[in-house]
């Protein structure tokens, strides 16, 4: 019908309308870039069978809507993109399903070629059955769940799922929260108590959607509530806050990216996975990543390589923040999601008036062209980077003289070092590593640091928006501590107050009570990271000494 219509002798039809191959081919291109963000297999929930990227074009070129949209075109003297566009995207309004696994899920092979509506309705064949009513009540054709719409036999499409379900949850019209634990009018408190809420993958999968209902193990909306959209539900953002920990306002309008890293991995620090990896591949879409699914790589090495993609990419050390074992991946990064459970530590945070007070005291005993100096050289501190699962450090370096075991903990699983530091406070560690015992009177040739990791923030500079901040946005430079040739202090130029400002603002809070970690060296002059089952508070003793936080180093940490 197409060609003949294409190959009609008037001409001035074709000069005044878009012909019949114009207007297809525009529908063909934008669908298909629709569909390219787009699962792979949907349900048609009217039809009751799985299709594929081929049927679900198909079905579009038979319905209604195209047909419509096609007449409408070739009506018009030229083509309008958006109009196209609006119908597809309304098309193909697929609705998901976030759920948790039961001992007996439909699988692909299950369904293929089969009509759902049609199956003895028992075990998972039910929810199956169910959630396609629901989507198609709630006047929408296409759904998606993960049990049956994945080929979890071929890799590639395994991978390509992982990493862009995310992103199907994001653009999805609905997503459904079936609850197969809680009861027929069930009361406020049973959606906390949920085991949905214990899952790992479920974080993204509510965090992604702007739109969710919550619907009880007989498919009946959660405390009976029909509003469109359970995340404007006041009550019901309340609930799950308080059984999360995670702020509603992020429950509500999350966006994905790197920052507050530390914050969303204690969201999932209690969280548990069927497959131990995919505690690390539930995350990529929360921090905006791609990355290999290796399913076999182990806990350690999934998590490992997560970690140091955050902060290869963002520079945030936040998530060397932990408590617990160190990982085989890299000493300085966790060997499970648990050790992000306890909260991160606070700096104190210092009042104007404190600070001002400290600063004017700072005038009158520091040296002010060492401190600018100081100011300068973190200011151009190179970004910490991962190669080949070794982290280059930087940080300020404090020397352990001293480290004495604490007596009768023979039987303890932990040990306690009394641990003396140059320029910091005695310190209490516990490790479940022995450590050697010395002194000044009997020193040692392995050698130990405390390190404060160094973070910008500390230089006061405005927060920027930005999601990510690459490495590349930071630039080494030579050390400015390191005088150029024939150049002394008394030689340089004076230093403009405002500059001083700064630098005095940074040395009180480098004053401050920080979080370290101790480090060991080894043969090869790297470092490993000694972890400890409590966080580490150091300070230093001499809040005016500039010269007591000018070890700045960049370590490499195996």
């Amino acid at each position: 019908m197409l060609s003949k219509l294409d190959n009609a002798p008037e001409t001035k039809l074709r000069q005044r309308f878009v012909s019949p191959s114009e207007a297809d081919g525009a529908i063909r291109r934008l669908t298909y870039t629709h569909l390219d963000d787009a699962p792979l297999r949907l349900l048609d929930t009217h039809t009751g069978r799985l299709c594929d990227r081929e049927a679900q074009i198909n079905a579009f070129k038979s319905s209604t809507e195209y047909k419509e949209l096609l007449s409408s075109i070739l009506k018009r003297a030229e083509l309008r993109m958006a109009d196209i566009q609006d119908v597809v995207m309304a098309y193909f309004r697929c609705v998901m399903l976030s759920h948790r696994w039961e001992v007996k899920e439909l699988l692909l092979h299950d369904i293929q070629d089969k009509v759902v509506y049609e199956l003895n309705p028992v075990g998972g064949i039910v929810k199956l059955q169910s959630f396609c009513r629901t989507t198609r009540g709630a006047g929408h054709r296409w759904g998606w769940i993960d049990t049956c719409c994945i080929d979890q036999t071929n890799n590639a499409e395994l991978q390509k799922s992982l990493n862009s379900m995310f992103v199907w949850y994001r653009n999805s019209v609905l997503t459904i929260v079936y609850l197969s634990d809680v009861a027929p009018s069930s009361e406020p408190g049973a959606l906390a108590a949920s085991t949905w809420n214990t899952r790992g993958w479920t974080v993204p999968e509510f965090l992604a959607p702007k739109v969710v209902l919550f619907y009880q193990n007989d498919w009946t909306l959660y405390l009976d509530d029909h509003s469109p959209n359970h995340k404007e539900s006041p009550k019901i953002m309340q609930e799950l806050e308080d059984a999360t920990g995670i702020h509603a306002r992020a429950l509500v309008g999350f966006r994905p990216g790197m920052r507050r890293a530390r914050e969303k991995l204690q969201w999932v620090s209690r969280r548990v996975t069927t497959l131990q990896e995919d505690i690390a591949y539930s995350l990529f879409g929360i921090f905006g990543i791609q990355l290999p699914v290796m399913y076999g790589e182990k806990k350690q090495n999934a998590l490992g390589r997560l970690l140091q993609e955050i902060i290869a990419q963002s520079g945030d050390i936040t998530a060397l923040d932990w408590i617990g074992r160190s990982s085989e991946f890299n000493s300085c990064l966790p060997a499970d999601i648990t050790s992000y459970e306890a909260p991160p530590y606070a700096l104190l945070s210092i009042s104007e008036d404190e600070m001002q007070i400290s600063v004017s005291a700072l005038r009158d005993s520091a040296d002010l062209k060492l401190a600018v100096r100081l100011y300068s050289s973190l200011e151009y501190l190179s970004a910490p980077r991962f190669a080949h699962r070794r982290v280059h450090l930087p940080c300020i370096a404090f020397p352990v003289t001293e480290v004495r075991r604490r007596p009768f903990q023979d039987q303890e699983t932990y040990f306690t070092y009394q641990v003396k530091v140059d320029r910091l406070h005695d310190l209490l560690i516990s490790t479940e590593d022995r450590l050697p015992q010395f002194s000044h009177a009997r020193p040692t040739r392995q050698s130990f640091l405390l390190v404060r990791p160094w973070d910008r923030h500390l230089l006061g500079l405005p927060d920027f928006e930005d999601d990510t901040q690459s490495e590349d946005g930071w630039t080494a430079l030579e050390s400015p501590l390191q005088d150029s040739p024939g150049e002394s202090l008394g030689e340089q130029e004076s230093v403009d107050s405002e500059s001083i400002e700064r630098a005095l603002r940074l040395i009180v809070r480098l004053g401050q009570p920080f979080s370290a970690f101790l480090l060991a060296q080894q043969r090869g002059g790297e470092y490993k990271r000694i972890a400890s089952d409590h966080d580490i508070t150091a300070q230093v003793k001499d809040v005016g000494s500039v010269r007591s936080v000018m070890d700045i180093r960049t370590l490499e940490i195996l």
